[in-house]
């Protein structure tokens, strides 16, 4: 669903668990701050610019929510129409199906990291997320043989990629693809491209949880990113991020989640055996782009936090942070590289020495 920009001015975005401020305009910088909103691809937008020219900041950022726009056409598995619910519905037909960018691009990532991480990322797991949706609604765990049917039309061995022709061969009948786990992240780096062809140097994009910015606001080193703490007693406080040509994205459970036998299941399903994570946890990745974080925080999440790391660690330029309360002890991981992408600035709410 989309609707028009509304041109606002904040001092202070939250946005699905994640807040950040960031600096008001300082006397005599020729550019001004604007904040436009929109609901788009299920969750809130929200693109926060410098601009020396009003109509030209409108004007940019309605180009980057057409963007949003158009790739919700190809990437939503809530519209009948989009590309990929077109897609899935070829599944187990004997056909390959020519793709357009956008979701070959998406795709063609996702079976990257499925193939590095054995399944634990699978956007094949369309019709488990159903399953769950549908569990979480009623408050009641799916029957087994519910999951054990349908996990017979998950694996990303069973989607079958040809780089040549860019196309795309759904093995399985009943097959159904969703991409959510790394949709918005691709939506957000795809806005900020448009808005430095507009000429915007100086943006931040948020999606929910997934966040990306451009250059830094005038005077300032970066986007000041405040990450909320998990929802659990004895959590360490809330942590920052400042941001530079990089993104964070952080995922947990905190709002959607359902229990069940008092087992706390999370909206996020391991695609290899078909159940909710029940992992208390909150994850955030950084890295240059919001594709990547997007996909790992999710990944890393199905991993848990001995693999997850791992996986981090191994991949260039990326950290990762995670507090999670498994039982009735609060444990926390941070990657080596976290404090070097973070920044310095500040650390647990608290300024940096």
């Amino acid at each position: 669903m989309s609707c028009t920009f509304r041109f606002r001015v904040l001092l202070f975005i939250v946005v699905a668990g994640v807040a950040f401020s960031v600096s008001v305009m300082r006397a005599g910088e020729p550019e001004k701050r604007f904040t436009f909103e929109a609901v788009e691809m299920g969750t809130l937008f929200r693109i926060t610019l410098y601009s020396g020219d009003e109509k030209a900041a409108e004007a940019a950022s309605t180009a980057a929510r057409r963007r949003v726009a158009e790739l919700n056409t190809a990437l939503s598995d809530y519209l009948p129409e989009s590309e990929i619910n077109q897609l899935s519905s070829t599944s187990g037909q004997g056909g390959a199906v020519r793709v357009g960018d956008d979701l070959w691009n998406v795709l063609a990532l996702s079976q990257d990291i499925a193939r590095k991480t054995e399944g634990a990322f699978d956007v094949t797991v369309g019709p488990l997320v159903k399953t769950w949706k549908h569990a979480r609604r009623l408050e009641k765990m799916p029957a087994a043989e519910l999951v054990t049917r349908m996990l017979a039309r998950v694996g990303y061995k069973k989607m079958l990629l040809d780089p040549l022709h860019r196309t795309v061969e759904l093995l399985v009948p009943e097959m159904h693809l969703d991409v959510g786990g790394m949709a918005k992240g691709y939506a957000v780096d795809e806005a900020l491209k448009v808005l430095k062809k507009q000429g915007v140097t100086r943006a931040l994009v948020a999606a929910g949880g997934d966040i990306a910015a451009s250059e830094a606001p005038p005077g300032e080193t970066g986007w000041r990113i405040m990450i909320t703490p998990l929802d659990a007693e004895g959590a360490p406080p809330a942590r920052f991020v400042m941001l530079r040509n990089s993104a964070v994205s952080t995922s947990g459970d905190t709002h959607q989640r359902v229990e069940i036998g008092g087992v706390r299941y999370s909206h996020i399903v391991d695609p290899r055996t078909g159940v909710g994570i029940t992992d208390h946890s909150l994850v955030s990745v950084l890295a240059s782009n919001c594709t990547t974080t997007d996909l790992l925080e999710t990944t890393v999440t199905v991993l848990g936090p001995e693999r997850g790391m791992k996986l981090i660690e191994e991949t260039s330029q990326v950290a990762a942070y995670i507090v999670r309360k498994p039982t009735d002890k609060v444990e926390i991981f941070e990657s080596s590289r976290w404090i070097e992408l973070a920044g310095k600035d500040s650390v647990d709410g608290k300024p940096r020495e």
